[in-house]
C-alpha cells in the first residue's frame, strides 16, 4: 500500500488508460477522484475500485470548469497528491477520405482548422487547464506528483494524425516545462508514451482501415488491429490500460522521487525503429 493516504485525480478516468491507471493506484491505497466527459461512467468505474473514490462529469478542456472540478475534489478530500492528467484520445483525429492515408486519416492538407483546435483542445490544452489548476492544491500538501499521459505518436513524425502528434509532442514539452518550474515545491512531473492499446480510438481507426484498404476488407476490426500489432511492435504484443497504470503508480511512490522531467515509453518497442 505505497500510496495509502495519498489522493488522486485522474482525468478521462471513466474507462481505458483512465481507468486502467485509477485500479492501478486504487490497489496501492490512493483515495480516487475520477473526472471524465462522460460522468455516469466515471462514477460506476469509482464505485467498482474498492477504495473511497468518487466519480463526476468534468470538460477539463475548459480552464474554469477544471478548476471548478478540481477545487470540488479538494473540498471532499481535504487535498490532493496525484494528478494524472489522462484525457484526451484520437476521436476526430480526422476522417476524409483521402486516396492516401491509412485508414482514411489525413495530414496537414486534410486538417480543417476546427479539427486542428479539437485535437489539440482535447490532448494539450486539457493537461495545461487541470495542471494549472491542481498546482496550488499540490503546493498545500507540500509536494506532489503529475503523470501526463502523452504517446508514441508524439515522438514520431506522421503523414496522418498530424495534429494528434502535435499536440502529444506539446504534452511531452509542457511536462518538462511543468517539472522544471515546480520542482522547487518538490512537485515532480513526468509523461507516459503509450505505444498500442486496443481503445475506442483504435477500434474507430481500424473500422476505417477495413473499409478503404483492400488488404483489409475482410477482416474485423480487431483483427486488423492485431495483425498491426504483429508487424509494428517488436515484442509481438498489445500494450494494456494496466501498463500504462503500473508506470503511472511507481511514478507517483517514494521510490520515484527522484524522477522528474521524463517521458518514458510504454511500448512493447515500437519506438526502437
Amino acid at each position: 500500500m505505497k500510496l495509502e493516504g495519498k489522493v488522486a485525480i485522474v482525468t478521462g478516468g471513466a474507462r481505458g488508460i483512465g481507468a486502467g491507471i485509477a485500479r492501478c493506484l486504487a490497489a496501492e491505497g490512493a483515495r480516487l477522484a475520477l473526472l471524465d466527459l462522460d460522468g455516469d461512467e466515471a462514477a460506476k468505474t469509482a464505485a467498482a475500485l474498492g477504495a473511497e473514490s468518487i466519480g463526476f462529469a468534468a470538460d477539463v478542456a475548459e480552464e474554469a470548469l477544471a478548476k471548478e472540478a478540481i477545487d470540488r475534489v479538494t473540498e471532499h478530500f481535504g487535498g490532493i497528491d496525484i494528478l494524472v492528467n489522462n484525457a484526451g484520445g484520437g476521436r476526430d483525429m480526422g476522417t476524409t477520405p483521402v486516396q492516401q492515408g491509412v485508414g482514411g486519416l489525413t495530414g496537414i492538407e486534410g486538417h480543417d482548422q476546427s479539427r486542428w483546435d479539437e485535437q489539440l483542445a482535447t490532448n494539450l490544452r486539457t493537461t495545461w487547464a487541470a495542471t494549472k489548476a491542481g498546482v496550488p492544491h499540490l503546493k498545500a500538501r507540500g509536494g506532489g506528483s503529475i503523470v501526463n499521459i502523452a504517446s508514441i505518436a508524439g515522438l514520431m513524425p506522421s503523414t496522418t494524425i498530424t495534429a494528434y502528434s502535435a499536440a502529444k509532442a506539446g504534452v511531452i514539452s509542457f511536462t518538462r516545462s511543468t517539472a522544471a518550474e515546480f520542482a522547487p515545491f518538490d512537485i515532480r512531473a513526468n509523461a507516459i508514451c503509450p505505444g498500442f492499446l486496443w481503445t475506442r480510438a483504435w477500434e474507430r481507426m481500424a473500422t476505417g482501415m477495413k473499409m478503404r484498404v483492400p488488404q483489409y476488407s475482410d477482416m474485423e476490426p480487431r483483427d486488423i488491429f492485431l495483425r498491426i500489432v504483429e508487424q509494428g511492435v517488436p515484442l509481438k504484443r498489445e500494450q494494456t490500460p494496466e501498463d500504462i497504470g503500473h508506470l503511472a503508480t511507481f511514478l507517483c511512490t517514494e521510490e520515484a522521487k527522484n524522477i522528474t522531467g521524463q517521458s518514458i515509453s510504454v511500448d512493447g518497442g515500437i519506438t526502437l525503429r
